[in-house]
């Protein structure tokens, strides 16, 4: 089957492996339609990830903060997140130990206006600040959620330095979060020998 170079664009974040992509919207006077997830485009794409697990999330406040999360071991996930109502500010970090760019982030805006979405390979430690009030936000994932697998890093870490919309005085976020460990005190989850493109797991 031929992928049409139109139906999905996809641009670099700034980071290696971690993507920006815009499926197309079709509209007409009735509204529109999208492909918002289709495997051979993702392929296409250099996309190999095999998503099992949607989750959809409703954030009420706008400062929102969730994240930022992963999971290690053989339940390590790669993400592919979008903003359907609302937009956030998504935010992925290198915890790849030994890569070029460990410790680095990506800041991208995901919004219901923009049709954006964010593909986060394993590797990555995952979060995001709600921009708006009542955004949702859907993700699919790689692996399983598995509670004895999730860990976290401060959102607010100096030496990752996010430019979030918010403080830690005025974000939304829960005490678990507030208490996760900052990059220098986290333990070599993906040495980047393994993880060199983020599918290896």
């Amino acid at each position: 089957m031929t992928v049409l170079a139109t139906s999905l664009e996809v641009a670099a974040a700034g980071l290696a492996g971690v993507r920006v992509l815009s499926p197309r919207r079709h509209r007409d006077a009735r509204g529109f339609f999208s492909e918002v997830r289709r495997e051979d485009a993702l392929r296409h794409a250099g996309i190999n990830a095999r998503f099992v697990q949607e989750n959809h999330v409703l954030s009420r406040a706008a400062g929102t903060v969730r994240g930022l999360h992963f999971q290690i071991g053989q339940s390590a996930q790669a993400k592919l997140i979008r903003c359907p109502r609302g937009s956030i500010l998504d935010v992925s970090v290198d915890i790849r130990r030994g890569s070029p760019s460990f410790g680095r982030h990506a800041a991208v805006v995901l919004s219901a206006e923009n049709w954006r979405q964010l593909y986060v390979p394993v590797g990555f430690a995952h979060g995001y600040c709600t921009l708006e009030p009542d955004s949702e936000v859907i993700y699919q994932v790689s692996a399983y959620y598995d509670p004895a697998c999730e860990r976290g890093l401060a959102w607010d870490d100096p030496a990752i330095g996010v430019a979030w919309p918010v403080t830690a005085a005025t974000a939304v976020l829960t005490d678990r979060d507030r208490a996760l460990p900052r990059l220098a005190g986290l333990p070599d989850y993906f040495p980047f020998a393994e993880y060199p493109d983020g599918d290896a797991k």
